[in-house]
Parts: C-alpha cells; structure tokens; sequence
C-alpha cells in the first residue's frame, strides 16, 4: 500500500453514472479522489482493457491510481480481488481484498488493504448485509492485519467521518459520487472531511484526549 491514506476511494459503475464514467471519473479527480476501483466486469476484456487505460490517463496528472477489480491487472499493477479467491494473491505493488467478517479478515496474507461492507443500507446493492454500522466497522479495524476501506452506504460527509472515528484508512464510495449532479464538487465535499477527521483525529491523539464516539453520528 502507498505511504498515503486513500482518502476517498471511487468505486465505477457506468451503468448509474450521470453523464458517462469518464465525466464522473474526471469530476471526482478534480475533487481530490485519488484511487479509482475498475469494476464493469461484465464488458469483453478488450473493451475493459481499453477503458483502463483512458481512466489512467485522467488519474496520470493527478498521480492518481486505477486499481482493477479482479485478478487481471489489465496491464497496470493494482487489484481488487473478491472474499472467495483468488488465494494466495498476485505479486502485485498493490492488492486488495473485498471482507465482511473477522474470519474473512484473518484470511489475508499479502494484501495490502481490504474494503468492509456494508457499513450502511446501499442503494446499489439493496437488501445486502445485514449493515455493519460504525461500531461493526471498528470491530473489524481492531481485528484486521491490513487498513481498512469503509464500503456501503457512505454518502455524506457526516458519514466519512464517522468511518475515519472508527479507525478506518479511507472509504469507498460509488453511488454518491456515480448520481452526483457534480462530482468535483461532491468528492470535495467528502476528501474535505476525511481530510479535516483525520487532522481532528492526529490533535486528539497527539494531546492525549479521547476520541469522540462515532456511533453518534450514525445514518439511519
């Protein structure tokens, strides 16, 4: 994993995405997202192929970093893999793993993150979970090897900072951003806050004091 927090990271979905991906893509880039999850896996890997390469192409002046759902790097070096394989992981710079459990969790070896879910109800997936809420996400951050991505229901900024509370490394966020009238301005909205919890968070814990329950500030 990069020396730095993901921050928001952008799950695709051409499917739902207002405008066409590569629009939304650009707009949450210019809005300080950084990572971008490749999912469609339902395209012929020549047409995924090619739409890899364009999405890097928007991340390259950002320094930004396109990870592939998959085993197939599709010729880049980052991937996202599902909870049932494959295992062990690719050699890979940058591997990740879909969880949602402790036992799940404790099947890691050389991943460098692992995505948790559902945190909240989704519109993308509804009826999946039961949701873990915060205070299920702080129990697997306490027994996960490797940083966490908070997944599922994160619309708000209210919610980034919750998840960042809980101890997660980043969260990531598809329809939120996917639906949004404007992307740029959403996904600053959202890397603002979990830039600004993350800093509340480092004062906290550099000046002794308690951390604030996130439970409180839970979506319904």
């Amino acid at each position: 994993m990069t020396g730095l927090l993901p921050g928001v990271v952008l799950l695709t979905d051409r499917l739902v995405a207002r405008g066409g991906l590569e629009r939304v893509v650009a707009g949450a880039v210019a809005g300080g997202v950084r990572w971008v999850v490749l999912r469609e896996k339902d395209l012929p890997r020549a047409e995924r192929a090619a739409l890899a390469v364009d999405l890097r192409a928007i991340l390259a002046d950002a320094g930004g970093t396109l990870i592939v759902a998959g085993p197939d790097p599709l010729g880049g070096d980052a991937v996202h893999l599902p909870a049932a394989g494959p295992y062990p992981p690719p050699a890979l710079p940058l591997v990740g793993r879909s969880c949602h459990s402790v036992a799940e969790l404790n099947r890691l070896t050389t991943e460098h993150y692992a995505t948790v879910s559902p945190i909240w109800p989704t519109r993308t997936k509804p009826g999946y979970g039961p949701p873990l809420h915060v205070e299920g996400l702080r129990t697997l951050v306490d027994a996960s090897p490797v940083p966490l991505l908070a997944l599922g229901g994160v619309e708000t900024p209210e919610q980034v900072t919750a998840c960042v509370e809980a101890g997660a490394a980043g969260v990531a966020v598809l329809g939120a951003l996917m639906r949004a009238d404007n992307p740029s301005a959403t996904a600053h909205l959202l890397t603002s806050a979990f830039a600004e919890a993350v800093t509340q968070k480092l004062l906290e814990s550099r000046h002794g004091r308690p951390q604030p329950q996130s439970a409180t500030k839970e979506a319904t």
